[in-house]
């Protein structure tokens, strides 16, 4: 029997009975596919994609339609995780109609189960109370907000003082309460995420917030080494697919080059019989 989707009041069912969360990004049908096979609960379609995939400085330039793209391989790949698209860069920002609208394209076209977006303005908060409102669940992201880093004065782990931890949680209140089901915790210390998580009655996802999280994320490049241009403190890697590629391709250029492939195992044949046809003249 198949196995049902993880529904979102299985984000609830898990924080209330200790259960934690697992989640990662894709970006393409293989890799969703692995990732819905090895059983994880969700799976975000990040605008991390935009530095991981197509080569991006930062995740600035990713587009709508580029998410769209990337969110429908993924949609196609996914039989059994909550699918998340994360709305890029001013996909929101200008006004509440453009939030709305933009979410429900994730939806409509990709056919996700929910949308991430970033911040926790006083207009943010209206366009995920807006975006909630026309039906559409909304996952909420504090801390590091990678889309504003320019305004945040780099990468920096946030939640250090006293005074900017007390403005995280007023920050994961509002969400909570504009009606965000769940919040993503990056770069921030354990025991701030730890506080915030316990005060809250929606789950927690961390990113580079410790292990006191309901959950837990990483971008699936980062973790495989299929990405080397830096990696983050919070990340481990798990396996290092790039030197294996790298080796498996530079064997393949060698042996083209010095004719050793294709062999005959790798070559279709002709009859004796229809070859001598073939050679008459």
């Amino acid at each position: 029997m198949e196995e049902r989707r993880f529904r979102i009041s299985d984000f609830d069912t898990k924080k209330r009975e200790g259960k934690k969360i697992t989640m990662l990004t894709a970006s393409d049908f293989p890799m969703a596919r692995m990732i819905d096979e090895a059983g994880f609960d969700s799976i975000l379609v990040g605008d991390s994609l935009g530095m991981v995939v197509l080569g991006y400085e930062s995740t600035v330039p990713v587009t709508m339609d580029e998410m769209i793209h990337h969110s429908k391989a993924v949609r196609r790949g996914t039989s059994r995780a909550f699918l998340i698209g994360d709305m890029p860069f001013m996909s929101y920002q200008a006004s509440v109609s453009d939030a709305v609208t933009n979410a429900g394209r994730f939806m409509k076209e990709a056919l996700c189960d929910a949308v991430k977006l970033e911040g926790s303005s006083p207009e943010i908060i209206g366009m995920v109370r807006a975006i909630t409102g026309a039906g559409i669940p909304v996952m909420g992201h504090i801390g590091l907000t990678p889309q504003s880093v320019s305004k945040l004065g780099g990468f920096k782990v946030q939640g250090k003082s006293a005074e900017s931890a007390r403005s995280l949680m007023r920050s994961a209140l509002e969400l909570e309460k504009a009606g965000c089901f769940a919040i993503v915790l990056e770069c921030v210390p354990d025991s701030v995420a730890k506080f915030i998580t316990k005060k809250l009655s929606i789950p927690t996802i961390g990113i580079g917030a410790g292990r006191y999280c309901d959950g837990q994320v990483l971008v699936t490049y980062d973790i495989v080494g299929m990405f080397d241009r830096f990696t983050p403190k919070f990340v481990k890697r798990y396996t290092s697919l790039s030197d294996s590629i790298r080796k498996g391709i530079a064997e393949f250029k060698s042996e083209v080059e010095s004719g050793k492939f294709p062999d005959d195992a790798h070559s279709f044949k002709i009859t004796d019989k229809e070859l001598k046809k073939l050679n008459k003249r």
